[in-house]
């Protein structure tokens, strides 16, 4: 790995320092950003599981799914599943991750077999992108993985939610994600995905002054804080694709 990758790895991860309350306290400081799917598409194993009162979640990301520093209970796998948890009541919602730095689309598709035969999902929650846009890898490549990745998690049980990179005002000259943004959003609409998109959101809370990411600083309060909004928002995405409870169409991209 090159130092400048690591550096903007870092600043991607370190999220500068805000004025803005707990969203704890003020959940409405999430909803400023409340930015809805294009499609929203049904999960229909997750709707399955959710009836039959027992939900397992598999979270597959890299190094923006995790805070260095504080823990897994504050990044957002861990509030999403405190927000699930909270949403369903008499459902046992368990969660599993699979989240390591540095690691390309293809890269978490060689890992998604065992981790999927192990915690045998309902959901597979997948957070790519990043990477591949810092080291510049085929956008093709790019696209052709989050399709095998699609088709193994389906192949497994499992319904998928992509999460695409996040926005940071300080790399944002610095690292070209446009392309694998609109190819991330593009197969997420072929293969009937619902997208997370984590980089409008934060873009609106950026540039409304929610949350202040333009300064880093070594505390984590106002990553600890985006990520809390992020599992929030998430959980809400994911109930209301799981109300439809359709499946979805054969084939695909």
């Amino acid at each position: 790995m090159t130092g400048r990758l690591a550096f903007l790895l870092a600043l991607v991860v370190l999220a500068g320092s805000a004025n803005a309350e707990s969203p704890a306290e003020h959940p409405a400081d999430c909803r400023t950003a409340e930015v809805q799917p294009e499609r929203n598409f049904a999960l229909p194993q997750t709707t399955h599981a959710i009836k039959n009162k027992k939900l397992t979640v598999l979270v597959v990301g890299a190094g923006s799914s995790t805070l260095p520093g504080s823990g897994s209970k504050s990044a957002y796998p861990s509030r999403l599943l405190q927000a699930l948890q909270a949403k369903l009541p008499g459902v046992e919602v368990k969660l599993a991750i699979d989240v390591t730095p540095k690691r390309s689309a293809a890269d978490m598709v060689k890992a998604m077999v065992p981790e999927l035969a192990t915690n045998k999902p309902a959901l597979l929650i997948w957070q790519t992108g990043t990477v591949d846009a810092m080291q510049s890898l085929d956008p093709d490549q790019f696209s052709q993985a989050l399709d095998k990745g699609i088709n193994i998690a389906r192949s497994a049980g499992a319904d998928v939610v992509f999460i695409n990179p996040q926005y940071s005002p300080r790399t944002e000259s610095m690292i070209a994600l446009g392309t694998y943004a609109e190819n991330m959003r593009w197969v997420a609409l072929q293969q009937e995905v619902p997208l997370f998109d984590r980089f409008s959101i934060m873009k609106v809370w950026s540039d409304l002054g929610t949350f202040d990411l333009n300064s880093a600083t070594k505390k984590l309060d106002t990553a600890e804080r985006v990520h809390d909004c992020i599992g929030r928002l998430l959980a809400d995405l994911v109930i209301e694709s799981a109300k439809s409870g359709a499946p979805h169409a054969e084939g695909g991209r």
